[in-house]
Formats: C-alpha cells, sequence, structure tokens
C-alpha cells in the first residue's frame, strides 16, 4: 500500500462524482488501485435475511441489471460475518487472501463486501473494514436515486399490497444508538400487505409503532397507509400519544372502512419511561433477566373502529437490559402458535436484536409450512440505559 491509507472521505468524494449506479463501482476501483485487490464485489441481503446476493459489476456488466448470483445465507461465511460483524479472512489458495467485510450501518446489516488481496497486514485489513464502512453510506445515500439497490434485495415477484406495504416501513430496519439497539422484521415480504412498523429518534424520545391493518391484499395496505400517514403527521407536528392515536382513528373512519389494531410506544432516552397506546393490539413481550413475560396492558378499541373510542396513555419503566418484543397477530397464527415465543425469546438473549427478529419470523414461517395467512411482523428493542448509564454492547429510516 505505499503507507497509504483507504480515505473514508476519498472514497466518499469519488462516490459523490460518479452516477449512483456506479457507486459500488467506485469502491471497487479504489481498492483494486490502492491494495492490487482482484474479485472486487458487493453482496446485498435479501428483504427477509435468508439470500445474498452479487450484484453485478456494472462497469464489466454493462448494465446494472445483469444475472445475479444468489446463495443461501445459512451457515455460510457471510451469515458468519453479518453475525459477528467482523472482518473475515482466509488462505485464497493461490498465494493471496480472501477478505469478506461486513456492510453495515448503524445495525443494519445492507450486505457484504468480498475480495481477495495478494498480500495481507493490518494496513490492510483497516483499509477493507474503513472501504465497507464507507460503502454502507454510499448505499444508504444512493438508494434514493435508482431502483438499484431496491432490485438487488428481492429475490420473489413482490405483489402490489406488498409493494405499498414496504414504502411504508423505515428505510433501515435496524438502528443502534448509546441508550437502545432497535430491529424489526416481517414476512411474507412479497405478499399480503397489512401489517407496518415504525419509528423515529428525536433529540431525547424513542418513537415506535407496531400496526395490523385487517384483511388482505390491496385494501388492506390502502388502509395501512391512511394509518401510517396519519401517525407520522401527528408524531412530526409534535403532537401527544393519544393525539396521534386519534389521529389514526380519524383517518381511518372519513377515508374508509375496516380497522387497524396498533401499538404505539414513546420511550424518554434520559430515564427508560416508556408511555404506550393500545389499540387492540396483541400483548408486548418482556425479557428481563431470565423471565419472558407477556406485559398485560389495558386494550382500546382498535382504530376506526365504527362507535366511540377512547385512548389512553398506560406507562411502563424499562430497565437497562430489558428487551422489549412486539408482535402482530400474525405470530399468532393458528399454526404459528405450535411456536413457544416466550422460550424462543428466552434462548436467543444473548442474540442481537436482528437475529432475534430473524429468528421469530422463521420459526413462525416453518411451523406454517412457508405458507402464511397473514403477516408476521416483530420488533425487538434493547433497552441499555440513559445516557449517563450503561452503553450498548452490540456492536435511517423514513419516519
Amino acid at each position: 500500500m505505499g503507507g497509504e491509507v483507504l480515505g473514508l472521505d476519498e472514497v466518499l468524494r469519488a462516490a459523490e462524482d460518479a452516477a449512483p449506479v456506479e457507486s459500488v463501482d467506485v469502491v471497487a476501483r479504489n481498492l483494486e488501485k490502492r491494495l492490487s485487490a482482484a474479485e472486487v464485489s458487493f453482496l446485498f441481503v435479501d428483504m427477509i435475511g435468508r439470500q445474498a446476493i452479487r450484484l453485478p459489476r456494472a462497469d464489466r456488466a454493462g448494465n446494472g441489471r445483469g444475472e445475479a448470483e444468489r446463495m443461501e445465507l445459512e451457515g455460510s461465511l457471510y451469515d458468519r460475518v453479518l453475525r459477528t460483524q467482523r472482518l473475515y479472512q482466509e488462505d485464497d489458495g493461490e498465494g493471496g487472501y480472501r477478505l469478506l467485510a461486513p456492510v453495515t450501518n448503524r445495525g443494519d446489516c445492507i450486505g457484504v463486501l468480498d475480495l481477495v488481496v495478494p498480500h495481507m497486514d493490518d494496513a490492510v485489513r483497516d483499509a477493507v473494514v474503513e472501504a465497507a464502512h464507507a460503502l454502507a453510506y454510499i448505499v444508504v445515500t444512493d438508494r434514493r436515486f435508482t431502483d438499484l439497490y431496491h432490485w438487488g434485495r428481492r429475490t420473489t415477484v413482490v405483489s402490489l399490497a406488498a409493494e405499498i406495504q414496504h414504502q411504508l416501513l423505515p428505510s433501515a430496519s435496524c438502528c443502534e444508538a448509546a441508550q437502545f439497539t432497535l430491529a424489526g422484521g416481517l414476512a411474507p415480504a412479497d405478499d399480503i400487505g397489512g401489517d407496518t412498523y415504525d419509528y423515529a429518534l428525536d433529540q431525547d424520545t424513542l418513537h415506535l409503532s407496531i400496526t395490523d391493518a385487517m384483511g388482505h391484499d390491496t385494501a388492506s395496505a390502502l388502509l395501512a397507509t391512511l394509518t401510517v400517514a396519519a401517525l407520522r403527521g401527528a408524531r412530526r407536528s409534535g403532537r401527544s400519544l393519544t393525539d396521534q392515536a386519534y389521529a389514526a382513528h380519524r383517518a381511518i373512519t372519513g377515508n374508509a372502512r375496516g380497522m387497524t389494531t396498533g401499538q404505539l410506544l414513546r420511550v424518554k432516552l434520559d430515564s427508560g419511561v416508556c408511555e404506550l397506546v393500545n389499540a387492540g393490539h396483541p400483548w408486548p413481550l418482556r425479557l428481563r433477566g431470565d423471565r419472558v413475560e407477556e406485559l398485560a396492558l389495558k386494550i382500546n378499541m382498535p382504530f376506526g373502529m365504527p362507535a366511540p373510542v377512547t385512548y389512553e396513555v398506560q406507562r411502563l419503566l424499562l430497565e437497562p437490559g430489558d428487551r422489549l418484543v412486539l408482535i402482530t397477530d400474525g405470530m399468532h397464527d393458528r399454526r404459528a402458535a405450535a411456536v413457544d415465543l416466550p422460550a424462543l425469546i428466552h434462548d436467543t438473549r444473548g442474540e442481537h436484536p436482528r437475529e432475534v427478529v430473524q429468528a421469530m419470523i422463521a420459526a413462525v414461517h416453518a411451523a406454517c409450512g412457508g405458507q402464511l395467512a397473514d403477516d408476521a411482523t416483530t420488533m425487538v428493542l434493547d433497552w441499555h440505559g440513559s445516557r449517563s448509564g450503561l452503553r450498548h454492547t452490540h456492536g435511517g429510516s423514513n419516519a
């Protein structure tokens, strides 16, 4: 390397000068130039975290949508890198070294950088880690301008309802901060269309919601759109939690027929005090120490109920080390009921929230024989403590 370091600022400047569809190629060419790297490629994680898809190089395939290589994640080296969030290296059998680096932004696993280098030392390792870090920021920025990165994550044909549904979700399924780690996910990713989850972070508050629009297909997706838009609009206007709930209720009763169950939460970052409105939704589960329990909250009427409704705020206190799990009805589907969710939450207590989300969805998917009758959605929140307390050890949103 001649003493040179692959600077984050240099790579970002080069990517900014390139077209959005070429930004991954910018990082690849930089690695080829600085490290004499070969076989540089980037693999996306698909929407449900089961496959890795190698993105074709635009500067070699001639276009951004060449034939993509797909491989199962489970048990693979890519899965290992994503789970550990550590650089992996091995001899390539020809005198060089193969490196795999996680491409992750604030806990959101985007994919893996894969390359071969002719020699190895700490400077090379640092350069590859830096490049993967830069690539995460580049993809997060550039996916606003092109469908290439959305296309890269799809392994099945997505229905109209599911297309609407995914536009309602945060652009990042995971977020890490000093006080918390949060992850969400849903299945199936290609059909249905009624479940949503959402989050937003203010200077002193974490906002969460999980909703389930009744019905199926496009009708439920449109109902979900009304619900999420009303909740976001009220939240962004600085309105209270009860005002947000009433806004969702009025949006549905004034524009559609149907109901949406939901759970709205606001967590104070300096104290762990959690305000919560439950609109006909399944109770959350909390892991505290080795004990998993349902939190038996008072349940208000769903949003859109054709009757007088009252929404009220309940409160609970999160303690450092708590894990809060929010779910939708799909996790209690008749066949999904065979999954012992409390036991699964207990058994995965040492895992990162994104791994817990994947484990829960995979278990429900398997119990239903791969054919879910309804969306199965979950959010997992780990509370680490306030700024002055315990910091997290695990190691962007449309909202």
